[in-house]
């Protein structure tokens, strides 16, 4: 059994948020994080390694640059890690990635008792789109929203949670499983992962290792395969300072309406 985790590279957008001419992002100019999700999903992964000795694998999409993100996964103990990347790929929306990354699995192999995990959402985009699109892609079961994972066999017993409770489903190896932050706490890098992490190998899969694949196609990657295109985007100004007003009763009252008609709200 493997387990098979996407993670993604995204801009730390608690720093200044860089867009190219065309709207996406300039990623080149801004400092990157793994995506706080995809570290619960490699969470998860890990802890189903621990229980039950299967191996991890990691995929990612991105440039080159990203094989440092996933030399931190081998460290926290990920067995193996594979590096989606090519030109033909870049700009790519959710549902061109999705093509992307299931051929990219579809290609390294899929067992019957395989799993798939993925982070509920990417803090750059928020869509909550690519791990259902890829389970799509590749026809199979998928559960959301994953509070708690168990494994019984070839039987996945997942938690989803809801926004008023959870709902427990159970599905069937291969399968899709999207967490969410709830479901456990990333452990950190080990100092004998980190160690050993630069000595092993990051597989890459370019354009010419997927082209054949027939989900790979140039009229549904890479920017002009992509049906959807940011307008804008930009960084929300921050709000101004808050007023505070001391006192109760009718004295603090008739200071808010006086306040609140001299601006024309009342």
């Amino acid at each position: 059994m493997k387990i098979l985790v996407t993670v993604k590279q995204v801009p730390d957008t608690s720093g200044k948020v860089a867009v190219n001419d065309d709207g996406t992002l300039n990623r080149a100019s801004m400092q990157t994080i793994i995506n706080p999700d995809d570290l619960n999903a490699v969470e998860a992964a890990l802890a189903l390694k621990d229980e039950y000795g299967c191996e991890v694998v990691a995929f990612t999409m991105g440039p080159p640059p990203a094989e440092g993100m996933l030399r931190e996964l081998m460290a926290m103990g990920v067995d193996e890690t594979v590096l989606i990347s090519a030109r033909e790929f870049g700009g790519s929306d959710t549902y061109a990635t999705s093509q992307i990354i299931a051929a990219a699995i579809d290609t390294y192999g899929l067992g019957d008792e395989d799993i798939i995990i993925a982070g509920r959402q990417a803090i750059d985009g928020d869509t909550a789109q690519v791990g259902p699109q890829i389970a799509e892609k590749l026809h199979l079961p998928q559960i959301t929203y994953a509070g708690k994972i168990e494994k019984d066999g070839n039987t996945l017993t997942v938690q989803r949670m809801l926004e008023d409770g959870y709902m427990v489903v159970k599905t069937h190896t291969p399968c899709m499983i999207t967490c969410i932050k709830e479901l456990n706490e990333p452990r950190y890098m080990s100092v004998a992962g980190t160690e050993k992490c630069f000595d092993m190998p990051v597989k890459v899969m370019d354009y010419e290792a997927l082209k054949d694949h027939p989900l790979i196609d140039k009229t549904t990657i890479g920017l002009k395969g992509s049906p959807t295109n940011i307008f804008k985007s930009f960084t929300p100004p921050r709000k101004g300072a808050g007023m505070i007003l001391d006192g109760c009763g009718k004295e603090t009252t008739d200071e808010l309406a006086g306040i609140l008609t001299g601006k024309h709200i009342i």
